[in-house]
């Protein structure tokens, strides 16, 4: 949708339009009550701003919706496909990636207790497998402090594919 459209939009409608981007109630009110933007990066600067920083509690929310790293997201829901769109570098059929994921996966989350989740948008199936490894030798504290900064990149890179210029 046009910058201009998600302007006019009830608030009501304009948290349901971003919702794929970060499923946080706190950020999604933050960026659409500081509606009109003039600009684009005037919304993604006030996007950035409400996402830091994102409480325990948001993360959780929010890593609930994102399937494992080389799982395809299910259904047809726009989350759904924003999540398939930016793995889509991580091909289904490479067993020997999906092999490691899966390893990497299930080391991750008996030590973290969560899925892993990493901006795949961009990445190599390779960079992820280089980053799932390096972030099993975080401490808790250091991993959720990286997790965040996931979520947040995540979010603005989501939040551009909804609102256009």
């Amino acid at each position: 949708m046009h910058l201009t459209e998600f302007n006019s939009l009830t608030r009501e409608d304009a948290v349901q339009a971003i919702r794929p981007a970060l499923d946080v109630p706190r950020w999604l009110e933050a960026v659409a009550d500081a509606r009109p933007y003039w600009h684009r990066e005037a919304l993604l600067g006030a996007a950035r701003t409400a996402a830091e920083p994102l409480t325990d509690a948001e993360v959780e929310q929010a890593l609930s919706h994102h399937p494992r790293i080389g799982e395809r997201a299910a259904g047809e829901g726009a989350e759904a496909s924003l999540s398939r769109a930016e793995q889509a570098a991580v091909d289904p059929s490479d067993e020997d990636v999906q092999r490691r994921l899966r390893e990497g996966n299930r080391a991750y989350e008996e030590k973290f207790g969560q899925v892993f989740l990493i901006r795949a948008a961009g990445r190599s199936p390779e960079e992820i497998l280089e980053q799932l490894s390096q972030r099993l030798h975080n401490d808790p504290a250091t991993e959720r402090t990286v997790v965040a900064d996931q979520l947040r990149q995540i979010a603005l890179l989501r939040l551009e594919g909804l609102v256009t210029a």
